[in-house]
């Protein structure tokens, strides 16, 4: 028999505790409390603390990558400590501990990047020599191939924490996602989004997933009225993608899959670490096709590449 959730006895969602992490839990309680008519007392949002969230003076590659984020938040899962876990999805890893899953994801949001300055409009505008703050290898190896006279620096720490140190002159500009920012309600900090066709973004970025138990049955039922399924079907394609790349925060990887008129297009790029190479591709086909799709693409953009392409220093 489902249980649902009440005041009493309320679903515990797990979250980290930025600003950006507990508005998406919000939003999931929301639409939750939206599709079963339930009170929002009925949900209880749970803040845990990551190793990523507690060690900012570091890059992710050199504390283990992106289980960082989501691993304390697991754990709560398994112990049932919490009932589902609210992510980024860009923060996941490919693999998942056994026994969890994620088949519920929101409607994505905007997946583009934003440029960020106090000084600055654009990319264009850069003088060169400029410095340049991001913490996501993706975005610096990216930027450095498109512009090699920057000065690219480690940047790490929520919104506020980056917006704070474009303050105080730590760079002159930097990268957040739209999708952040939206969901913030800060899209005013943006001095332009970034097109795709320009810099593609991370796989999977402005997606939410919701992670369960995987034979909690009512947590499934909770979660199936507010699955997005064309989020659903494009996130299948980028991490399939992803995962045939091994990806992690030390491999320079992006990717967006888009619905047209009912077509999954798919488009990847690979970059050395130092931003000298980069190889990209696209496949097209069917919404079912899209983990196909996406091992493929992996494979083409691998065998361009050759052994030792993310090596590259």
């Amino acid at each position: 028999m489902i249980r649902m959730p009440d005041p009493t006895r309320p679903l515990k969602i797990g979250t980290r505790g930025s600003m950006l992490a507990l508005a998406q839990a919000h939003e999931t309680r929301d639409r939750l409390a939206a599709a079963h008519g339930l009170p929002p007392g009925a949900f209880e949002i749970v803040v845990i603390k990551t190793t990523g969230d507690r060690i900012t003076d570091r890059p992710l590659k050199e504390i283990g990558g992106k289980g960082l984020f989501t691993r304390e938040i697991e754990d709560a899962l398994v112990s049932g400590d919490i009932d589902i876990a609210v992510h980024s999805m860009k923060d996941m890893p490919t693999l998942q501990p056994t026994g969890l899953l994620i088949d519920c994801l929101l409607p994505r949001e905007d997946v583009r990047d934003a440029f960020v300055s106090p000084i600055h409009a654009s990319i264009a505008e850069l003088p060169a020599g400029a410095v340049v703050g991001s913490s996501s290898l993706r975005r610096r190896a990216q930027l450095a191939h498109r512009r090699p006279d920057l000065q690219l620096v480690e940047f790490r720490g929520n919104v506020q924490t980056r917006l704070r140190k474009l303050e105080e002159g730590v760079a002159t500009a930097s990268f957040l996602a739209m999708a952040g920012l939206s969901r913030l309600d800060m899209l005013h900090v943006a001095r332009s989004p970034i097109d795709p066709a320009e810099m593609l973004p991370a796989v999977a970025q402005g997606a939410i997933g919701i992670e369960r138990r995987a034979h909690d049955d009512s947590a499934a039922a909770l979660l199936a009225p507010i699955h997005h399924q064309p989020t659903g079907d494009r996130i299948a394609a980028e991490r399939a993608f992803l995962t045939r790349l091994d990806g992690s925060c030390q491999t320079p990887i992006a990717g967006l899959a888009e619905i047209r008129d009912g077509t999954l297009l798919l488009r990847g790029e690979i970059l050395r670490p130092d931003g000298s190479a980069a190889i990209s591709g696209h496949r097209e086909g069917t919404l079912q096709d899209g983990p196909q799709m996406g091992a493929d693409l992996a494979e083409e953009l691998l065998g361009r590449a050759g052994a030792g392409f993310f090596d590259h220093l």
